[in-house]
């Protein structure tokens, strides 16, 4: 779909506002605090280095509360100025000034922020006799006691200060360097579907398609393009994950996952937990579902292409952009009436860029940036009913992303495990809104069927992808993987979760190279599955909650980082480290496939 055809079919798209962190990319502003990044760093490396147990060893007296507050305030400015690049890149990582403006801004807030690497090493050799009295009696430093408890999580893997120096300042010629060579190579391919050369967004969008020869062009031109491109995608693989082994040999790490499960502060025998279930489950979700859409469509087996193709039953109308907002902001409304106001503040005030254009970061995201400033949220938005889904999930990041501001710098991210929890409720809050109006047995069916999917995509699909990366990370220790071994280890995953309905042909071997999760963050997949499944149990708390449940929700919001997640589990009755919980978010999405099956039966 061309520029002018989205602008017709879709209505009026809306393109980000970016002047509320900066004007311009050459702007006075950015300028000045770029140079007062760096001053400021300089000046409070100077003010604090060497002093931090002298000031813990003061009790009350002491300035510990004082030095978080200035590292916190120092956060926040390099957070403004890395979200603002970070932003105008994602709009348009094709263009050569972007790149370089991307680059640059990359370059100077790592030399700066050596200056304040330091800060946490040396406030974690403090002893802890003198941490908790501190705590205790300077209310400052006790205001950041969940930043510094989790902090002090890291000090059995806390390396000698030069040595965390180097690891600092090379990611930008290391990790750095190879995640924007991904994006860069990413949204410079071309992909030729009948002679139309499309970028990755509007290819993937074809194997949604009803007609079955458009979704299988769409799958042969990825498998070209990807194929061709091979030998890159298995260098940055491999690289990545050796970049992994170093980090977590020197650090002392065990797992290849466990540096991961430590920054989403959930235990290792907890995400265990929820992908054994998940895996236990896959005949009785993913194969028992697969199989029964084979018998919808006239097929003995899907091809892999056909995985999200649409029923017949489904509505092919593209969904115009008005229709889409205000889907969300009615569903919204319905749960809680601020909600739906805060969700509102994306729309009215430009905080959202939707039309998909050559060199756009392909997906979607929420970008918190700062709590001082708002969210952002990017999409590549097509009018279909999952792009409605996807409006849903990134608007409820952006609620989460607001309503922890007040946290502060240091303490409103959520660990990624929770970071889903509001996003995936925005979507079962919309795909229950839909189904409620809808009484047609045909229309009903579709979209059950397309919940089912999204959910075994954001479940059995996101564990699958998980255990991919394990084996892959695992095997890295013994050498370089060649490319066709990368293709076979994802085969081996695809086909144990996928089951024996579909048939993964020729070409889909290549598909894991254009998963960025695999690249930007290892490991990070397994949190949509956490999200999901906490959800769906969450939700149906919700269902069977006479009153109370929303003001409960929104403390589970505002809490942001501040909380492990058994505390806020707990006012819900819920314990994601009791095996049970996992099986009961899996169950509702048996429940679906159960209705489905009655749905056909009837």
């Amino acid at each position: 779909m061309g520029a002018g055809a989205a602008a017709t079919t879709l209505g009026d798209l809306p393109e980000w506002n970016l002047t509320d962190l900066y004007p311009a990319m050459d702007s006075p502003e950015l300028a000045g605090d770029l140079a007062r990044a760096a001053r400021d760093a300089v000046a409070f490396e100077e003010a604090w280095k060497g002093r931090l147990a002298d000031e813990a060893g003061k009790g009350a007296a002491g300035g510990l509360g004082e030095a978080v507050r200035a590292y916190e305030q120092l956060d926040e400015l390099f957070g403004r100025i890395g979200s603002y690049a970070g932003l105008v890149y994602a709009g348009d990582t094709s263009d050569p000034k972007r790149a370089k403006f991307y680059g640059d801004v990359q370059e100077k807030l790592t030399d700066a922020s050596t200056h304040l690497l330091f800060f946490t090493l040396e406030l974690n050799k403090i002893d802890d006799a003198l941490i908790d009295a501190a705590l205790k009696d300077d209310p400052l430093f006790g205001h950041y006691r969940p930043w510094v408890l989790d902090m002090r999580k890291y000090r059995p893997h806390q390396l000698e200060d030069r040595v965390e120096q180097l690891f600092h300042e090379s990611d930008s010629t290391g990790r750095g360097a190879w995640n924007r060579l991904f994006d860069e190579t990413m949204t410079s391919l071309r992909f030729n579907v009948d002679g139309e050369e499309l970028t990755l967004e509007p290819t993937l969008n074809l194997m949604q398609d009803a007609n079955g020869d458009k979704r299988r062009k769409a799958a042969e031109a990825l498998a070209v393009t990807l194929n061709a491109n091979m030998r890159l995608f298995a260098l940055i693989t491999n690289t990545i994950a050796k970049d992994v082994e170093i980090s977590n040999r020197w650090r002392n790490f065990n797992d290849v996952a466990d540096s991961r499960h430590l920054s989403n502060r959930v235990e290792r025998e907890v995400v265990e937990a929820l992908a054994t279930s998940v895996r236990e489950a896959f005949p009785r979700i993913s194969h028992r579902y697969y199989a029964m859409k084979a018998k919808w469509l006239g097929m003995e087996k899907l091809n892999h292409w056909d995985r999200n193709a649409p029923l017949p039953e489904t509505p092919q109308s593209v969904i115009e952009w008005e229709a889409a907002k205000e889907t969300v902001l009615s569903a919204y409304g319905n749960f809680a009436p601020e909600m739906a106001e805060i969700a509102s503040r994306f729309f009215d005030r430009n905080w959202i860029d939707a039309p998909v254009r050559p060199g756009k970061s392909p997906g979607a995201f929420a970008h918190p940036t700062v709590p001082s400033v708002h969210p952002y949220v990017l999409l590549n938005y097509m009018g279909k009913p999952r792009d409605v889904m996807t409006l849903a999930h990134e608007l409820g990041h952006g609620v989460h992303q607001v309503l922890a501001a007040d946290q502060g710098s240091l303490m409103a991210a959520t660990p990624l495990t929770l970071a889903e929890t509001a996003s995936v409720f925005g979507e079962m809050l919309t795909f229950r809104s839909l189904l409620a109006r809808t009484t047609d047995k045909r229309e009903r069916k579709a979209m059950l069927a397309q919940k089912a999917e999204d959910m075994i995509n954001t479940v059995v699909r996101q564990i699958a992808f998980y255990e991919f990366e394990r084996k892959v990370h695992t095997e890295r220790r013994n050498g370089e993987l060649t490319s066709e071994r990368l293709g076979e280890i994802w085969l081996e995953v695809q086909s144990e979760s996928l089951g024996p309905a579909i048939a993964l042909r020729e070409g889909y071997e290549t598909f894991w190279a254009y998963i960025p999760h695999f690249i930007h963050s290892p490991f990070y997949v397994y949190a949509y599955a956490f999200g999901d499944c906490l959800v769906n149990s969450l939700f149906a708390v919700y269902q069977q909650a006479e009153k109370g449940f929303q003001e409960k929700y929104f403390e589970m919001l505002k809490a942001g980082g501040t909380k492990h997640h058994s505390e806020l589990l707990a006012p819900f009755g819920l314990d994601a480290s009791d095996p049970a919980f996992w099986s009961k978010g899996l169950s509702v999405i048996e429940g679906l496939i159960d209705e489905l099956e009655a749905l056909e039966e009837g």
